[in-house]
């Protein structure tokens, strides 16, 4: 008789459990991960969809400060919703019936001042007193003729200490404090499409500030991403690339590197090194969320045998299992998954 198994840890679950189609190729993304790590590799990861709004740093964080992603590219909701839930999660509402709402339903929570993202509702207080704070961050600037990236001002926002008295979750929780203590590079192209966005480019309109360009323009941010990308290239690191969601944080990050090879002739710049992207969006008649990975190749962004993944599933479920996995410090079995089943191991994801 087979002696009974426990499961000890993230790792032990899913190298256990996830077996066949999407669970595996969960965990082959996982095992891959933590292969590119061993090897002396970095991790970008990039942020689509409502990410913080799902509260994705209780995952997150703790992997950013256990020194397992290396830089961020997200969108400009992503990077704000981790504040606002830092400092007003508990005035969010929670709308378990969603699906049943009607016209009216939303008319009424509009009018209760309540933006809704499916099932959670962002109390618009917030999003007023976090401007407020950063306005007078972006007028300071303005008149010494300093610029910085929406990522920049938040940083200066958080070491000012002006929110720690607002705190309402415990701040480990929070993966924007996270990558700040950690000092991590993160890029936020198409940040006019965010709430602190739209009140930004207000101010030049009202005449409360008389400059667009105090925070600087996405190309601006790509070559900033060029400079880390070469640095790390330069310091023998291999770059892989995490992806959740599609969209801009995805597709702008990607293509720094054709950008080098092809348009400023670094024909030595490397592919990024692994390929992991979770998304729910299907293969279609141009959709770039649902591209699978081997479309990149034809872009030079991806190599033949770079290792790649594509999990198609709920980011909100899929990316704390790996999170979890990645980060759970237990030891990969070497023998079987369970009695009479053969640890294969991760399989090499080439073309």
């Amino acid at each position: 008789m087979a002696a009974l198994r426990t499961v000890s840890g993230m790792r032990d679950f899913v190298n256990r459990h996830f077996r066949h189609f999407n669970a595996r190729e969960t965990r082959d993304a996982a095992q891959a991960w933590v292969d590119h790590l061993h090897k002396g590799g970095s991790m970008f990861l990039t942020l689509g969809g409502a990410m913080s709004t799902a509260e994705l740093g209780l995952s997150l964080a703790p992997l950013i400060r256990s020194g397992k992603v290396h830089g961020i590219c997200c969108t400009g909701a992503n990077l704000e919703e981790d504040i606002f839930n830092l400092v007003a999660h508990d005035e969010y509402r929670i709308i378990p019936d969603w699906r049943a709402l009607t016209a009216q339903d939303e008319m009424a929570l509009a009018e209760r001042g309540l933006n809704r993202v499916t099932d959670t509702c962002i109390p618009e207080t917030v999003m007023r007193h976090i401007d407020h704070a950063l306005l007078a961050l972006w007028q300071a600037a303005e008149k010494a003729g300093e610029r910085d990236t929406p990522w920049g001002f938040l940083r200066r926002l958080i070491a000012s200490g002006v929110l720690e008295e607002h705190y309402q979750i415990p701040p480990e929780n929070s993966w924007v404090l996270a990558a700040h203590e950690m000092d991590l590079p993160v890029f936020v192209p198409g940040w006019e499409d965010s709430t602190l966005g739209n009140v930004f480019c207000s101010y030049p309109i009202r005449g409360m500030l008389k400059r667009h360009d105090t925070v600087k323009s996405g190309t601006e941010q790509l070559q900033e991403l060029a400079e880390w990308y070469l640095a790390e290239a330069k310091a023998d690191r291999s770059v892989g690339f995490f992806q959740i969601g599609g969209g801009i944080a995805g597709d702008f990050s990607i293509c720094v590197v054709p950008m080098l090879i092809q348009d400023c002739f670094l024909k030595d710049t490397p592919f990024w090194g692994y390929f992991c992207q979770i998304g729910d969006s299907t293969t279609s008649y141009g959709s770039y969320s649902g591209a699978v990975p081997n479309e990149k190749i034809t872009w030079g962004k991806l190599a033949p045998e770079t290792p790649k993944f594509m999990i198609q599933s709920d980011a909100t479920i899929v990316a704390p299992i790996i999170f979890s996995y990645v980060l759970d410090e237990g030891v990969l079995d070497e023998g079987v998954l369970d009695e009479g089943v053969p640890n294969e191991g991760v399989p090499d994801k080439t073309t």
